[in-house]
């Protein structure tokens, strides 16, 4: 008889619940607009009200004691309140410290930003770039000053005589970052010569030079021409997958060209790029090896991890849908069989000439002859 009345009663709030979710679905614009409202912050997905990435940004303050500064806040003040997806960086998130262990800042003084204005009409010179980013060291390393940072990401990007995208990418990337509450150093890879040029091995030279600075927690592989479009993308890796982050391009209409697609901006822990032996470094000219790279992660043994797409978004520069409508992009065609070559062409076997590595007042340029082109037998 008790147990007959227990079953009604949880009957009772099983159809309850189940006839709430259902108006919220119906009501509420669909099943992924209710969930994305519980798993997202306020305001992180209303790309119709966006922020100057540089809003509020002048309000944090150096600590008076350098040595004694505190852990900064588990979420940024500058981002206001940030629940954490489930496996994200735990060492990022874990317990917040005791009052007397607080960021200097109060979060009442900040307001959630979320998207981003993003334009690229007026190319910024790097002295006004360093005047809106004051505590950005040498080489572009930054750490907040107000407190001592729980995470350190390492920001890699190929580069080759590509000036207007560099200064429009420092512009955004710097406060984009900061608003995080990083320790990060931006790295420059640029390819020297007249060959084809080759992302993937460049990434290969950036983490090798990179980890010899510090032992990053993560590695952000970032193509020069992107731009994010919400500081809610957080900069920091999965703990326990490689993850996409730029899950949502305007070139592609703010979806994925195809599901396999892990080009733009990745961020792998040390040990995820080496446990899948870096990147190959034979893939000379544009595409392809984002195939490969998607192919060896499998193989390791991991999956794709990726960003919400509503968080995930990005702009390119110098798209043109006009162009792009008349010459659609076409998903390159893979070179090799990723299957036979992963574990004989990486890191295990990188060669380059260093050139120069000089400390730039935004980012550390690391300039390398990395070969040229095989000629075919």
């Amino acid at each position: 008889m008790f147990l007959s009345r227990m079953e009604s009663h949880c009957f009772l709030l099983f159809v309850f619940v189940f006839q709430a979710i259902f108006i919220l679905i119906l009501y509420g614009g669909g099943p992924s607009r209710v969930f994305r409202g519980i798993l997202e912050p306020p305001g992180a997905g209303d790309y119709s009200k966006p922020h100057d990435v540089y809003t509020n940004l002048s309000l944090f303050t150096r600590a008076p004691r350098q040595d004694a500064a505190p852990y900064c806040s588990a979420q940024s003040p500058l981002l206001g309140t940030y629940r954490a997806p489930a496996g994200l960086a735990k060492s990022l998130f874990h317990s917040t410290p005791d009052p007397a262990q607080r960021c200097l800042v109060s979060s009442s003084n900040f307001q959630t930003v979320g998207p981003l204005t993003i334009t690229f009409r007026v190319l910024p010179s790097e002295r006004m770039i360093m005047k809106r980013n004051p505590f950005v060291q040498p080489g572009g390393h930054y750490k907040p000053p107000h407190c001592f940072a729980r995470y350190k990401s390492a920001i890699l990007v190929p580069y080759r005589n590509q000036e207007k995208h560099l200064r429009h990418l420092l512009y955004y990337i710097h406060p984009f970052l900061q608003r995080q509450q990083l320790s990060y150093t931006i790295y420059l890879i640029q390819q020297v010569g007249t060959g084809s040029f080759n992302r993937a091995k460049l990434l290969n030279v950036g983490v090798r030079e990179a980890m010899k600075d510090e032992e990053w927690d993560c590695l952000v592989l970032h193509d020069i021409d992107l731009v994010p479009e919400n500081d809610y993308n957080l900069y920091i890796c999965d703990e326990y997958y490689p993850k996409h982050m730029a899950s949502a391009m305007d070139k592609f209409q703010y979806t994925l060209p195809y599901k396999s697609f892990f080009g733009g901006v990745s961020a792998v822990t040390p040990e995820h790029y080496m446990k899948m032996n870096g990147f190959p470094n034979t893939y000379w000219g544009d595409g392809g090896e984002n195939d490969d790279i998607a192919t060896r992660i499998h193989l390791a043994g991991m999956k794709i991890v990726r960003t919400s797409p509503h968080l995930g978004r990005y702009r390119v520069m110098d798209y043109n849908e006009e162009r792009e409508i008349q010459e659609p992009w076409r998903r390159p065609p893979s070179q090799h069989n990723t299957r036979k070559t992963w574990k004989a062409d990486g890191m295990n076997t990188l060669q380059f000439r260093l050139i120069s590595r000089i400390k730039h007042p935004l980012y550390t340029k690391i300039t390398v002859d990395i070969g040229y082109v095989p000629p075919f037998s």
